[in-house]
């Protein structure tokens, strides 16, 4: 199970090139791309999620498209539209932005639900549609979209519907004081980013799914899977005197995200079992976008991360180590 780190650490150091820190986010995007599924990343402006995205395109070899999200953009800006063409009097469809291996979704709740929505059929189905014609897209294919926490003017939040498709939303911090000094002396008197070079390919991201198929996930962390989402619904059902904190739970989506997700994180560190620790780790990011906030807790500041340690807590640990 040594592929795994070695595999990782190359997209790494490549990435390094470009992005200092971040590490924790990086592996996520790698446990993403092995488990097949997108990412939503938040975070203020600065931070480099776009430049990120853009050097993990070049690194992995694949096929990279950048929409920029803006109030105006319609649907076929996105997955394309038919184009008449004069010399044969006939309509051809014209392929968007969507028809790519990696597509960054820049600040995508600055787009009105028509054009949120035109990814909704290319994120669960990987196909679009254009003039009644079904197109499949590229394979592999991710959308990794971005957007600010902060500005409210001028956005349209994402719908539950939505964001749910996505396997992740990452929290992009600020670099440690450290990295942003090593930024400094990298790049104050810098005007260009190093060029990258591909260190891999979607071919070979699609052979490495077979090897993560691989990795042992034991019927007790199973168990154990279904009581943390399940533990979601039950804060959320939950009558009485107690403050009641979620309106909803996580869906069935945060089950089968924990379960992908856990044998691509385990294999990548080498490992090839999923363990109860793993899971832990992983829950934050995969439930915090799948759970609703009553009124009550945003007006206390209750996150939804500490809603997720809360369950984690109250939830028995299985005691088999694979």
């Amino acid at each position: 199970m040594s592929l795994g780190p070695a595999w990782s650490q190359r997209i790494r150091d490549e990435i390094g090139k470009a992005v200092i820190g971040q590490n924790a986010v990086v592996e996520r995007l790698l446990v993403a791309l092995l488990a097949n599924g997108h990412v939503l990343l938040e975070g203020m402006p600065g931070l480099a999620k776009t430049l990120l995205i853009k050097s993990l395109g070049t690194t992995l070899g694949v096929q990279f498209e950048r929409i920029q999200f803006t109030p105006d953009l319609l649907p076929s800006d996105v997955v394309g539209t038919m184009i008449f063409q004069p010399k044969t009097g006939e309509f051809s469809p014209h392929r968007g932005p969507i028809f790519a291996n990696l597509v960054l979704a820049d600040e995508i709740n600055r787009a009105p639900a028509k054009v949120q929505s035109a990814l909704l059929e290319a994120m669960q189905e990987r196909q679009v549609t254009i003039g009644g014609q079904t197109h499949p897209l590229p394979r592999p294919f991710f959308v990794m979209a971005t957007q600010n926490p902060v500005e409210q003017e001028g956005t349209y939040p994402l719908p539950e519907a939505q964001t749910d498709r996505f396997l992740f939303k990452l929290l992009v911090d600020y670099p440690s004081a450290e990295e942003e000094a090593s930024m400094m002396q990298r790049w104050g008197q810098v005007t260009q980013q190093p060029a990258l070079s591909p260190v891999s390919s979607g071919e070979e991201l699609l052979a490495l799914r077979a090897e993560v198929d691989r990795v042992h996930l034991s019927a007790a962390v199973q168990g154990y899977i279904l009581a943390l989402v399940r533990g979601t619904r039950a804060l959320a059902e939950r009558q009485g005197t107690a403050k009641r904190y979620l309106e909803f739970g996580a869906s069935p989506r945060a089950s089968l995200a924990l379960y992908q997700a856990g044998r691509a994180l385990a294999w990548l560190r080498g490992q090839d079992y999923v363990s109860p620790a793993l899971v832990q780790e992983l829950a934050p990011d995969i439930m915090r976008h799948r759970i609703g906030l009553t009124y009550e807790a945003e007006a206390e500041e209750v996150s939804a991360d500490r809603i997720i340690a809360q369950v984690i807590e109250r939830t028995p640990v299985p005691a088999t180590k694979a």
